[in-house]
């Protein structure tokens, strides 16, 4: 069975990217370092972000993003940053003609999003990107584990991490903990 991991890169006071949705330094540790990520992608980290983010890329078989991020990013063109499937949670369908060989699925209900990419992972990791569409999958219980990887800025406001979440929802201590080159890698278990 899959595992469903909410991530994103995040500042130190909980935000995502700024209200305008720039993430300001937010990914500079995706290009300080001597290790490439992914070949010929130009992201270079450091020897320790590299051995946590590659075999975590690894792992992903579906990406579950909210229509907004795949709006900004154009679904990065019909390949995704990690996995092989996209399920987008939004109420309005494909664009029409984009990219018909990518593997994206458009469903309005994040429930929905969770249980199809977890079909389509198989025993594969379901990356949820954090935000409004993680929050909502964390609240409704649907997330395994919350993976964060913090870089040292304060925004001060902005899209926060989880959304609109406004329940507390409690945390297992962090079972991962390393810390990279302007960044800390944190992967915690819910608590059930």
């Amino acid at each position: 069975m899959s595992t469903v991991v909410m991530h994103n890169v995040v500042s130190v006071d909980g935000f995502i990217a700024d209200a305008d949705d720039q993430v300001g330094p937010l990914f500079d540790w995706y290009s300080n370092g001597d290790v490439e990520l992914v070949e010929g992608s130009g992201m270079r980290a450091s020897r320790v972000s590299a051995d946590y983010v590659k075999p975590m890329w690894a792992s992903i078989g579906s990406l579950v993003v909210g229509r907004h991020l795949f709006d900004i990013t154009n679904g990065w063109e019909g390949s995704p940053p990690a996995g092989e499937h996209v399920i987008v949670v939004s109420h309005r369908p494909k664009p029409d003609g984009w990219h018909p060989e990518a593997s994206y699925h458009f469903v309005d209900d994040v429930a929905q999003a969770i249980a199809k990419a977890k079909e389509l992972a198989g025993e594969r990791t379901v990356a949820v990107a954090a935000g409004d569409v993680g929050g909502q999958a964390l609240a409704l219980g649907l997330v395994d584990e919350v993976a964060m990887d913090v870089v040292p800025v304060v925004f001060g406001s902005g899209k926060r991490y989880f959304g609109s979440v406004d329940a507390q929802h409690l945390l297992e201590d962090p079972h991962v903990v390393i810390q990279g080159d302007r960044v800390l890698h944190l992967l915690y278990r819910v608590r059930r």
